[in-house]
Formats: structure tokens, C-alpha cells, sequence
């Protein structure tokens, strides 16, 4: 795919994810529909046109670009075990990059995690050590990776905090606001089985789309949300159980 095609890819993937049509992104843009169907058919549109779609989706061309970039067209950016090891032999470090993929300043981690600034510090240079940020003049930052994450499956960071996560995720009722739990269980086709399999997959591209996208958003209104996506195959074992005896 070539670069101007991976950017477009990111703009409807956007659109997506902010439940936009094209309809919409024409009445934002000052176009028509068919325009709208036309510029992205033919894959062919000046910089201002393209800063202008950007600025409907709230974001910029530097962050499409990024965005569009091979690893983060899946779920998130891997990387390396290095640094996953920085991450996961210090809580609080790990906690500050995550604040920092979600766009909080560092004087706002300070406040938020109870740091001092030499604390702060030694925190910022571990990561900027570690190729996972850039430390600027006046405990500025700039990340060196997308916004989205994979986590190694079985990696020092899953390794080290998987146990605790699902437990403390799957410990709430799931009955609040922006909560929702649905397990369904039933026997499927191979086939069925691998077309809900690619639409999970698509549903974590969009979860790591907004993140990308929310990331630039003001503190304010925003939340730390967790998404859960499980597919395998499964017996339930009171079923299981029930079986003749051979």
C-alpha cells in the first residue's frame, strides 16, 4: 500500500471511529457528498484539502501521518523487550509513559502520581533512556512512539501485571455509565469463526484509532477506559461435565 493510500486508509478508519459519514465530513468541509466519495475514490487531494479533512476529524496532518505509519495500522506499536522491561520494573514509570501516551503533560503527572520534581526527573530520563520519549528543556516531552501499544503476549509488562489487570477489570458489575458486558457462547463454522475474528480485530483498531485521536484533547472530560476482547474456542465446564462418561 502506498503512503498516500495509508493516510487515506487512516481518514476513513477515522471517520469510523468518530461515527462520521461522508455526508458529515462534507458539511464540516464546505463540499458536496459526491465530492466527498470522489476525493477519497480517486486518492488524489492537495495538502490544504487534506489539512482541512484532518481539522474535521480533530487532528493534525503530522498526527495522520503518524498514525499511518506500518505499526500502528494494527492494534498498537510493539516494542522491543527493553524496553517493556523499563516499563514493567517500575510502576510508577510505567504509569507516567502511560499518562503520556494520553497526552498529559508532565506537570500533570507530577500532580496526578504525587511526584517531586527530582523524582519526576529520574522518570523522564529513564524513559528518554529507554528511546521511548524525547526529554526536552523544562521537563517537556515528546513521545517516540504511537499512542497505541501492543503489549507483548507474553512479555515483561503482561508478564508482570496481567494477573492483577484481569481481576480488577472483570471485578465491576458493569452496570455504570460507559460500562458494558456482553458474553455470548455458541457453536459457529470455522468460517464464522474467522469473520468474527477480523471484526474484533477491526473493533481494536478503532479503540487504538481514538486513542490516537483523544490523545490531543484537553484533559478535561476525558477517562481512562479499558476494553476487553476475547475470542477462542470454549466449553463451559458445567456443560462439559454433563457428558455420558465413556
Amino acid at each position: 500500500m502506498s503512503e498516500s493510500a495509508q493516510i487515506i486508509s487512516v481518514l476513513k478508519r477515522s471517520l469510523r471511529a468518530r461515527g462520521m459519514t461522508y455526508r458529515d465530513l462534507a458539511r464540516a468541509v464546505g463540499l458536496s457528498e459526491a465530492s466527498i466519495k470522489r476525493v477519497f475514490a480517486q486518492e488524489t487531494f492537495s495538502l490544504a484539502r487534506l489539512e482541512q479533512f484532518c481539522s474535521a476529524l480533530g487532528m493534525s496532518i503530522a498526527e495522520a501521518v503518524r498514525m499511518s505509519a506500518p505499526q500502528t495500522l494494527q492494534t498498537g506499536q510493539q516494542l522491543t523487550i527493553e524496553q517493556e522491561e523499563a516499563l514493567a520494573s517500575d510502576p510508577r514509570t510505567l504509569s507516567t509513559f502511560y499518562l503520556l501516551l494520553n497526552g498529559h503533560t508532565s506537570a500533570h503527572i507530577a500532580g496526578e502520581l504525587e511526584l517531586g520534581e527530582r523524582e519526576l526527573r529520574r522518570i523522564l530520563v529513564q524513559l528518554d533512556a529507554a528511546k521511548l520519549i524525547e526529554l526536552q528543556p523544562k521537563l517537556k516531552v515528546r513521545l517516540r512512539t504511537s499512542n497505541a501499544i501492543a503489549w507483548r503476549s507474553n512479555g515483561p509488562v503482561r508478564r508482570t501485571y496481567e494477573q492483577q489487570v484481569k481481576s480488577e477489570f472483570l471485578r465491576g458489575n458493569f452496570e455504570g455509565q460507559n460500562e458494558l458486558l456482553n458474553f455470548a457462547s455458541a457453536e459457529l463454522s470455522a468460517a464464522s469463526a474467522a469473520i468474527l475474528g477480523r471484526k474484533v480485530e477491526a473493533l481494536a483498531r478503532d479503540f487504538a484509532d481514538l486513542a490516537a485521536l483523544d490523545a490531543t484533547l484537553p484533559n478535561v472530560g476525558k477517562r481512562s477506559m479499558g476494553l476487553l476482547l476475547a475470542l477462542r474456542p470454549w466449553v463451559f465446564s458445567m456443560y462439559a461435565g454433563l457428558r455420558r462418561k465413556g
